[in-house]
Formats: structure tokens, C-alpha cells, sequence
């Protein structure tokens, strides 16, 4: 017999998680579709006050969904992103360019973030595409700044980067004009708070969507 007993059925850990999530989160805010996405951060960074400071544009969820459903790219703005996002929900390709060889040169000889770099690959990939930025605030400022340049339109904008210098600019800055300026919905989570496994967990929680899967 095994010394300590406790739940091992993936699914039932899951499904108890989410009723837990329910009985202590204030999900009132948010829409039927919307509380599967705060859910899931809520799951993710197990802390159900998170969800004060996610926010959605008007349609961001349904833009998603239906960009998923047509297999449009995703982006990530590093490996970590890429890697937390669950493929077998998915008919899209995952795109993450930071480790090409091209966009460590780039960024040596122009001194900037390698992230930075990576998003002189974006435009042939941003049309209808979902953006799901988890680390870097200057991806962020930088995919904006491509979008007032007049870069092809995403489907959605995931903003979840992390940090003290820039993460909470770069996220009002989205919040801000991304849908009044640019017409491109988005997601975020204002301030300080982000990182690569909140802007996965809230693709998934697009993908479990459109398979039809929620709690």
C-alpha cells in the first residue's frame, strides 16, 4: 500500500480544481466564455485574485475562437509560450522565431532584445493570426509599433508579458488603442503580473473552447 494516499486520476484533479475555482472566484464580471479563460489562469497561477486584473476588448474570445477554428498561425514571442500550449487542441501551426540564427545576428548588430529581433519576421505571419506575447514587454511595444506602421491585422492579441520595467506600460498601451485604433481585439492582464505559462494557459483555454471542452 502506498504511505500517502491522494487523488492520481488527471482528469477528476482537473475537474475538482475547476469546481474549487468556481466556489472561491469572483467570476461575475466576466461572460460564460470569458470565465473558462479566467479559470484557467486562476488554475494556472493558482491564485483566484489574478482575475482582477484581466481584462478583455469586446469580442476578443469570439475573434479567437473563430481564428482557431480556421487554423490560423500563432505566435509566440519565445519558446516557453510555445511550448506551454497544448497542440492537440490545435490545427494551427506554432510559430516562435527567437533561436532562428538570422535573429541572433540582428539583435547583436542592433543591440536590441532578441525578441525585438524576432518581429522582423512577424508580418508575413500576423494576418488573422493569434498573438500570444508571455515575456517580453518589448515584443509587445514592438508588435504594436509594426501594427501603426500598417502590418497585417491579427485575429487576437494575447498580453500577458511579466516584469518591473515595461510590462504594465506596454499592457496599457494595448489595452488602450489595440481595439479603438487598430481594430484587433485583445486580452490582457494589466499591471506587473504575466508571463509565459498565463499566456499559454489562456490559448488553451481557446482551444479546450472550440473542441467544445469546458468546465
Amino acid at each position: 500500500m502506498p504511505r500517502f494516499n491522494y487523488l492520481r486520476d488527471p482528469d477528476e484533479i482537473e475537474r475538482q480544481s475547476f469546481v474549487q475555482i468556481r466556489q472561491i472566484t469572483d467570476l461575475s464580471r466576466f461572460d460564460a466564455e470569458q470565465q473558462q479563460v479566467a479559470m484557467r489562469l486562476v488554475h494556472t497561477s493558482g491564485d483566484p485574485n489574478i482575475v482582477h486584473d484581466l481584462h478583455f476588448s469586446v469580442g476578443a474570445v469570439a475573434a479567437g475562437l473563430t481564428a482557431l477554428a480556421k487554423g490560423t498561425d500563432i505566435l509566440c514571442d519565445i519558446e516557453m509560450v510555445s511550448h506551454g500550449i497544448s497542440k492537440r487542441y490545435l490545427h494551427s501551426p506554432v510559430l516562435c522565431f527567437l533561436n532562428a540564427p538570422s535573429v541572433i545576428d540582428r539583435a547583436r548588430l542592433a543591440r536590441e532584445t532578441r525578441t525585438m529581433a524576432a518581429m522582423s519576421e512577424w508580418p508575413a505571419h500576423l494576418a488573422g493570426s493569434v498573438v500570444a506575447i508571455g515575456n517580453a514587454p518589448t515584443a509587445l511595444f514592438r508588435l504594436l509599433d509594426l501594427l501603426d506602421e500598417g502590418a497585417p491585422r491579427p485575429a487576437l492579441i494575447i498580453g500577458m508579458p511579466v516584469g518591473f520595467i515595461n510590462a504594465a506600460e506596454s499592457k496599457q498601451a494595448l489595452w488602450d488603442i489595440a481595439l479603438t485604433e487598430f481594430q484587433v481585439p485583445c486580452i490582457t492582464l494589466l499591471g506587473r503580473r504575466g508571463g509565459s505559462s498565463l499566456a499559454a494557459a489562456t490559448l488553451n483555454a481557446l482551444a479546450r473552447m472550440a473542441n467544445g471542452i469546458q468546465f
